[in-house]
């Protein structure tokens, strides 16, 4: 059974300054990521899929997964407002040979248990692929509580991405549903180390866009269980978080930072405006007198 490993960012998607998917901008950036990660969740929150097409996201997917060859898994996320274009898109990925799919809860509308159950028990039957249920209330607007989720592993949901950023939610996901047959990861790097004294192995920090090196080595020293060191650098990634906060969103300071190292100049899709030149300056200073460039 696949189970995601280590450390695997929501990859931004690249955008022309006129909007296009920059997919040569793309390529470059997963050909810089498959070699400093162990795995990429794509056309996510960090991934715009909300603000694409669907068969633009198809195309993305299509991009990423030839550029790796086979070099490390791609979870595609299919979460749309409805279940015919979920289902969709988990067919595309299941035959492009991503190694899983995740999904929000459909957003807009408020769903109910009848609702989410019919949801995702067509994604899990209409393809062999594991699906994932990508746990995100601020993002779907509203929880999908541990019965649900409970009913929905009975019928083959594979695991779940928790991006509850709720510590006490994510150990009763362990306590009571992680097991051989069912895989959980980390929504956030914010708490790696204390899910990873959980027993977590897999986390998806949108951070990694753009720094990968620091994020593997807090996997790294979670995982020989070195608490020490691990809660430094924990609490570096922290800090790190906190220069993010300098942009408008976390994802556009990713844009911004990822021109700061010099790996690739993108532009986020609108209705999100770019960081400005003074949030830029901002954050290259704060990532300077923290020494990370």
């Amino acid at each position: 059974m696949f189970k995601m490993k280590g450390v695997v960012p929501p990859m931004i998607t690249p955008f022309t300054k006129s909007g296009e998917v920059d997919y040569a901008g793309l390529r470059t950036l997963v050909t810089y990521l498959g070699n400093e990660v162990d795995g990429l969740f794509i056309t996510g929150s960090y991934g715009s899929g909300a603000l694409m097409t669907i068969e633009e996201r198809k195309k993305v997917a299509e991009v990423t997964i030839e550029t790796l060859a086979g070099k490390i898994p791609v979870i595609v996320m299919v979460g749309t407002t409805n279940t015919r274009e979920s289902v969709d898109l988990t067919q595309h990925a299941a035959r492009i040979g991503a190694q899983a799919v995740a999904s929000v809860g459909p957003y807009y509308f408020t769903h109910k248990e009848n609702d989410l159950m019919e949801f995702y028990t067509k994604l899990i039957g209409c393809s062999k692929i594991p699906v994932y249920l990508y746990n995100n209330p601020q993002f779907q607007g509203y929880e999908i509580g541990m019965e649900t989720i409970r009913k929905l592993k009975q019928r083959g949901l594979a695991g779940i991405k928790d991006a509850t950023f709720n510590i006490m939610t994510h150990a009763n996901y362990q306590r009571l549903l992680k097991d051989d047959s069912f895989d959980l990861a980390l929504g956030t790097e914010a708490m790696w180390l204390s899910a990873r004294v959980l027993g977590t192995e897999a986390f998806i920090p949108g951070l990694a866009n753009a720094f990968p090196e620091i994020n593997r080595q807090m996997y790294q020293e979670g995982m020989r269980d070195d608490f020490t060191a691990c809660r430094k650098t924990q609490f570096e990634v922290n800090a790190m978080r906190d220069i993010m906060y300098l942009a408008q969103s976390t994802q556009l300071a990713i844009y911004a930072m990822l021109e700061i190292r010099g790996i690739l100049k993108a532009y986020p899709r609108s209705p999100f405006v770019p960081a400005s030149e003074t949030e830029i300056h901002n954050i290259a200073e704060a990532l300077r007198k923290m020494g990370k460039i």
